[in-house]
């Protein structure tokens, strides 16, 4: 089980930059926090709400989100969306993550040049 605990933590690791990423995606169509979790478990990028409802707030106040308040329905929801600034860092992100994705690809493959 120690075994299980190590992967774990490894993978938890490993996702956790990739969730900022995917989240700057994501919201590029506006939507409220259930639905952008329930959106990202879906596409296999495995969240709790424990941990994206802090990002989330992290985010837009880094100006890399912006929200607003849907009131018109009977339970208020806040939906948010990527910003400009948060646009220009998802570029940054993905093109690296492209080149990190291209090198573990070579080395999987026995590439190493």
């Amino acid at each position: 089980m120690a075994g299980d605990d190590l992967t774990g933590g490894h993978q938890q690791e490993l996702r956790r930059g990739t969730v900022v990423l995917a989240c700057l995606i994501r919201l590029r169509t506006p939507d409220y926090g259930y639905a952008l979790l329930e959106s990202l478990n879906a596409l296999g990028i495995i969240v709790d709400a424990n941990t994206l409802y802090p990002l989330l707030r992290r985010l837009e106040k880094q100006g890399l989100l912006t929200s607003e308040w849907n009131t018109a329905e009977a339970r208020p929801r806040k939906f948010y969306r990527t910003s400009a600034d948060g646009e220009r860092l998802a570029a940054v992100l993905a093109a690296d993550w492209q080149l990190i994705d291209r090198a573990l690809t070579r080395l999987t493959e026995g590439d190493e040049r």
